[in-house]
Order: C-alpha cells, then sequence, then structure tokens
C-alpha cells in the first residue's frame, strides 16, 4: 500500500503525458476533415493520430508496472465504500480504453490495407495481418464506437476529479498534481 500523500512523480507524469496524448489522438481524428484526402496536412493528421495511440500503449507498461509497484495514495479523509467502487470501475475501463483502443486502430489500419509511417522517414511499421475490407470495416466501428463511449468516461474522471476537489474538499486531486 502506498502510505505517500501524491501519486510518485513518474506516475504523475505518465498520467498527464498519456492525457495529453489521448487528447491529441481525439483532436487529430476530429479535425483531419478539415483537410482534403490526399493532402499532406491530413495525412500528418491521420499519422499523428496513430502515432498518439501506439505511443498511449507503449506507455501502458510502465504505467501499470508503476501503479503495481506503487499503488495509489490513500485518498483523505476516506472516500465512502459506493465512492471507492465506482472510482476503481473507471479506473478499470480508463486503463481498458489505453490498451484496447490502439489495438483495435492498429487491426483497422493494418486490415485496412493501410501503413503506419515511422515520423520523419517515411519508413512503414511491419504490417502483422493481410488486407480485409469487412475486418477492417467491422473493427474500425468498434474503434469509433468505444472512442466515442469513452468521451463520457474521460468526462466522468475529470468531473469526478473536480467535485473531490471543490465539493467534498478532499485530496483526490492534489494526489496527482
Amino acid at each position: 500500500m502506498n502510505t505517500s500523500t501524491r501519486y510518485s512523480a513518474g506516475q504523475r507524469r505518465l498520467h498527464w503525458l498519456v492525457f495529453l496524448l489521448v487528447a491529441v489522438a481525439y483532436v487529430t481524428m476530429e479535425f483531419r476533415g478539415e483537410f482534403e484526402r490526399g493532402t499532406l496536412a491530413r495525412t500528418l493528421m491521420v499519422q499523428s493520430h496513430y502515432w498518439m495511440g501506439l505511443t498511449v500503449l507503449v506507455l501502458l507498461l510502465p504505467r501499470l508496472w508503476l501503479r503495481i509497484r506503487r499503488g495509489a495514495p490513500p485518498i483523505t479523509p476516506r472516500l465512502p465504500a459506493w465512492q471507492a467502487v465506482i472510482s476503481g470501475l473507471t479506473h478499470g475501463l480508463l486503463y481498458a480504453f489505453l490498451l484496447v483502443q490502439p489495438v483495435l486502430g492498429l487491426v483497422t489500419t493494418w486490415a485496412d490495407g493501410k501503413q503506419i509511417l515511422l515520423p520523419f522517414i517515411g519508413v512503414a511499421l511491419p504490417t502483422l495481418i493481410a488486407p480485409n475490407a469487412g475486418l477492417a470495416h467491422t473493427v474500425e466501428d468498434l474503434h469509433k464506437t468505444i472512442g466515442s463511449a469513452f468521451y463520457w468516461v474521460i468526462a466522468l474522471h475529470i468531473l469526478a476529479g473536480l467535485y473531490h476537489h471543490f465539493v467534498r474538499k478532499d485530496d483526490t486531486l492534489r494526489r496527482m498534481a
């Protein structure tokens, strides 16, 4: 059990870095339609989306390792049991999202016959599955649905932090600052 009053520096850095990467991933997909297909700007938006997702996936391992190793500092004052359950479920969903979304994105990209290019050098990552339009369409729909649903889960996470800070006046938010 973590007995400090804050998450470790590594946990805090990874939390805010992943937050930023997820935000950029959402922004790049939401605004890619502002650019015509085939333009460099559109390609940059799409490739940026891919790389944000892949970076989130890569950072998930050290993030989970630190969470298991260091745990979470206790909230003061202690949460009611029902809030602790909701908190645990929400955090579990967030971690699942950070794993599932990038994997679904990879499968969609590869099944659609697209490439993920290494930035600045134009070399593509190896494709691990053969193109399959039906699979690409199905997985892309799932990727989009989960992405849309997670606007709500992310909003719940943010609102809960604000509730704890301004209404409950506990140290939940300060633990990650």
